[in-house]
Order: structure tokens, then sequence, then C-alpha cells
């Protein structure tokens, strides 16, 4: 039996309009965001997509993949990004993670895919689904088309049962911090906070 493809979609496309500047190209610990999910996507799959905007694709490195969203769901958001990510690259599964999650760790990623069972598998923790923390199967490509086509943006218009796996967060970690996304300056300085916990 052949290996499946596993690929990785990186989105780094948002306006990051309460960040104030491209939460990408924020840095901690002497690293961009982008760098802490791009160095586990690129550990644990064949190849990396970064989804990004295009005044924002020469500030990454050339031996990075980027690209836009495809049209016509330019600036369509995170589904739209998935969406472009496979019509550019195929594979059998697709690793999703944000860039401003610099806290996530390889090893919740890999115990994340070992629980993939079908279409859709989504992290929740104790008060969110986590939709951009998800595993995707080729399949799901064309429910994405088919809501984007009704210009249904939001993820979660194609997180329905029965294509949809539910893995709760506690059982990929004890530390519930490291699926905190940084929006704000305020939660970028709690990282050193929840950093040492």
């Amino acid at each position: 039996m052949a290996q499946e493809r596993l690929i990785g979609i990186l989105l780094a496309g948002g306006l990051s309009s309460r960040y104030g500047e491209p939460k990408a190209f924020a840095t901690w610990k002497n690293k961009y965001f982008y760098t802490w999910s791009y160095d586990i996507l690129h550990d644990v799959c064949e190849e990396v997509i970064v989804v990004t905007r295009e005044e924002l694709q020469p500030l990454f490195p050339k031996h990075i993949i980027t690209i836009t969203d495809v049209e016509p769901f330019v600036g369509c958001g995170p589904l739209a990004g998935i969406y472009s990510a496979m019509e550019v690259s195929e594979g059998d599964r697709y690793v999703v993670l944000p860039c401003d999650m610099p806290l996530m760790k390889k090893d919740v990623i890999k115990k994340l895919i070992e629980k993939h069972k079908k279409g859709v598998t989504v992290v929740q923790t104790d008060y969110y689904i986590q939709p951009l923390v998800s595993i995707w199967d080729r399949s799901m490509k064309q429910r994405i088309y088919e809501a984007l086509m009704q210009k249904q943006y939001k993820i979660r218009t194609v997180l329905k049962e029965p294509y949809v796996h539910m893995v709760q967060g506690k059982a990929l970690t004890d530390e519930a911090h490291i699926f905190s996304n940084i929006n704000t300056k305020e939660e970028e300085r709690r990282l050193e906070v929840w950093n040492r916990l």
C-alpha cells in the first residue's frame, strides 16, 4: 500500500487588524511567529505550503513555497486558504496550522495526525473549537468549494456530521495554553507567562 501524501498548510494571510501589523512576522524568542508552525509542519509533512497575501510573499525566504488565494476566493478567509492549497498541491491529507500559535508543539500535531479518522479532524478545547488546528482529507475539497461558492466563508459551515471528528485538546496535551492564538499585543505579552507554566 502506497504511503499517504501529507501536505502542511500554514495560514498566514489574515489582516491582523487587532494586532496592528502582520502577525506572521511578529517575533518571539528571536523567531518569527510563522516559523514555529512552519518548522512543525516541515517535520511531519512531505511538503509545506504557506498561504498568504501577495504583498507579504516577498518577505518569506525563497525556499518556502508561498501562494495566495486562488480566484475567485481571494481574501475570503481561512477556508479559502485551505481550498487554495488543495488546488495547488495534491495530497491525501492536509495538516492545517495558523501562523499565530508560537506555543504549538510537534508532538501535539503528531498525536492529532494519529487520531485522524475521517473528513476533518478538529481540536476542541474547553471553550473553543480550533478549526485552524486540524487534519483534512482531500475528499473534503469539493465540500469546501461548494461552501465558498455559496459565500459561506466560515470554516464551521463544513464542520458537520458525518464529516467531522472532534478531538479533545486534553487528549493531546495537558497544556491548554498551547492552543492560544496571539491576536493582540496584550496576548503577546502573556507568552512569557504561558511559557513558564
